[in-house]
């Protein structure tokens, strides 16, 4: 899935001033938006952001030091058997799948790529566990290309916030991309990020003290688990 442009749909220009008053308040409260997830190259960051499925990013950043000590390249990752990436991986969870997905993905790197991670999205895409939003982020922060990786927790926002429906994350992408100027979205789609966090959890929310929700928050429905 190429990194494609807003479909046509039509927003509306209530709905387009609230997007500004949101991207307002996260710039005041998040000038400044570090990556969450510890790296040194992008091949590193891909490697973090597999795991970071269904995987907090502290838990993360717990465990990564240990693989990178001993790989943290393609080149030395094939020479790790995947049950020995299994044991490193393994608080992070479903590690089984991403053992091996780590293994094949460097032993494409090494062969297509000289080792490297392409700036390409069909080809970052169509590398062993890495899906669209995993893509969105190497290409975001590792390339600096505009995107707006989305998973579940903006995807909730986005619906809490009443910026897009909720039906999918491909649907709330092509509506944030269309509310957010495309110069803001590698920023924004972090400060979305931390502000969940500390502001507007999925459980324990008082909306009356949020103060996005307090202002433009609609009434929540119940958010399906989607597959990123």
């Amino acid at each position: 899935m190429a990194n494609k442009s807003p479909s046509p749909k039509k927003y509306s220009t209530k709905l387009r001033q609230k997007a500004t008053e949101i991207a307002k308040i996260l710039d005041e409260l998040y000038p400044e938006t570090p990556i969450p997830l510890d790296h040194g190259d992008n091949y590193s960051l891909l490697v973090a952001v597999l795991l970071s499925a269904q995987c907090t990013d502290v838990r993360v950043n717990q465990v990564t030091p240990h693989l990178f000590a001993k790989a943290n390249n393609p080149a030395d990752m094939v020479k790790q058997s995947v049950k020995e990436i299994e044991d490193i991986i393994r608080p992070c969870g479903l590690s089984p799948r991403k053992s091996q997905a780590i293994f094949d993905l460097s032993n494409i790197l090494l062969e297509k790529y000289e080792g490297q991670v392409p700036n390409d999205w069909s080809a970052l895409e169509a590398l062993p566990g890495v899906g669209h939003k995993t893509a969105s982020v190497v290409m975001s922060q590792g390339f600096g290309v505009p995107a707006f990786p989305v998973d579940t927790h903006i995807h909730r926002l986005a619906e809490r916030w009443g910026l897009s429906s909720g039906k999918n994350v491909e649907e709330t992408e092509r509506d944030l991309k269309a509310l957010f100027p495309e110069s803001s979205w590698n920023k924004l789609h972090l400060q979305i990020i931390f502000y969940g966090r500390e502001h507007c959890p999925a459980r324990g929310h008082n909306a009356d003290k949020c103060l996005i929700c307090s202002k433009f928050g609609v009434k929540e429905k119940s958010v399906k688990v989607v597959q990123l």
